[in-house]
């Protein structure tokens, strides 16, 4: 079998990719450009294909068809970027991977300890020397309730790291773990909403959750909340939360992740007249803070994404059972 990997960094995923290769025993060839129509000829003969976050309309499924290619591979957990649809109707499977959550659960409690202590505004004045106190006073995890959207993988990770902090957290999941309910309290959005000093999100980009935080949701909170989002840019209105930001119902806002982030990450836009309203007027506020959307980025998960990436598409190769498959 022959894969073809699109926006393969050389930095770090290719020495895990040629680990892969040896292991597994497959030829590969790779480009560092994102895929597009213009480049999918790259791919011709290849079985499998394996891409990052970027969009995979159906135009670009039915070039690939074309080329020969019968299965994708995402190199994150979510999908929402592929025509999956589409994809089982032309007969091209689709795989993503998964990773140890400790990454994205450790990062989002980072977030949460860079905004109670207001760190991006300290290390600005630190810079300049200005060692005083005035305005730099911070609030603590411990004495904090602590609203946490959705218990997946990732989020109960969350809810068993900050039971170390002695905090009170309230949960919401469609499907309730009971090995959670000893460090928390499972309860309905609102009262999340409603009772949580923070509010961190960890449920996938389905059509569901689409604005799932939004104006509604915001009147809910209470003043001064802390939002934090490592997941995923699409679960909060931008426009809500710019509201928000101005009528300082949020004291903080710590993003990994924002609405229409395509184009930007994982690229070198320096010196870029960028085209994102909602980012710029984001990064206007002193209590924001962004990171480009790395809480997954370490070294065990960049190893983990490669190989479920290369074990997704020869699982589909062999024909046999396929823990990465993508079935919805």
């Amino acid at each position: 079998m022959k894969i073809f990997f699109y926006a393969l960094r050389e930095f770090d995923e290719k020495r895990f990719l040629e680990e892969c290769a040896r292991k597994y025993g497959f030829d590969y060839d790779y480009t560092s450009e994102y895929p597009n129509m213009d480049n999918l000829d790259l791919a011709k003969g290849c079985e499998g294909i394996a891409i990052i976050t970027n969009p995979v309309d159906a135009a670009m499924l039915d070039k690939m068809k074309e080329n020969g290619t019968k299965y994708l591979t995402t190199r994150s957990i979510g999908y929402e970027h592929i025509d999956v649809a589409y994809a089982k109707k032309i007969g091209i499977k689709v795989a993503h991977v998964t990773y140890a959550p400790e990454s994205v659960a450790d990062y989002t409690i980072m977030m949460m300890l860079i905004a109670c202590r207001n760190m991006p505004f300290i290390m600005k004045k630190s810079d300049v020397q200005d060692f005083s106190l005035n305005g730099k006073i911070g609030r603590e995890i411990t004495a904090s309730t602590i609203g946490v959207l959705g218990t997946g993988n990732i989020g109960a990770t969350v809810v068993k790291h900050l039971s170390g902090f002695g905090c009170r957290i309230l949960m919401n999941d469609v499907y309730e773990k009971d090995e959670l309910k000893v460090y928390g309290e499972y309860t309905d959005k609102e009262t999340i909403y409603k009772e949580s000093d923070i509010v961190t999100l960890h449920v996938p980009a389905l059509e569901e959750n689409y604005h799932m935080v939004d104006e509604k949701a915001f009147n809910m909170m209470k003043s001064g909340v802390i939002i934090v989002n490592c997941a995923r840019g699409s679960l909060i209105d931008s426009e809500a939360m710019i509201a928000a930001l101005e009528s300082q119902k949020i004291g903080f806002a710590a993003l990994d992740t924002i609405e229409n982030e395509a184009g930007l990450y994982y690229l070198d836009r320096s010196g870029d007249k960028l085209n994102n309203r909602e980012r710029a007027v984001l990064m206007a506020f002193p209590n924001v803070y962004l990171t480009p959307h790395m809480a997954f980025y370490t070294e065990r998960t960049v190893s983990d994404m490669m190989n479920n990436a290369c074990l997704g598409l020869l699982n589909f190769d062999k024909g046999i059972a396929n823990p990465f498959e993508v079935t919805g």
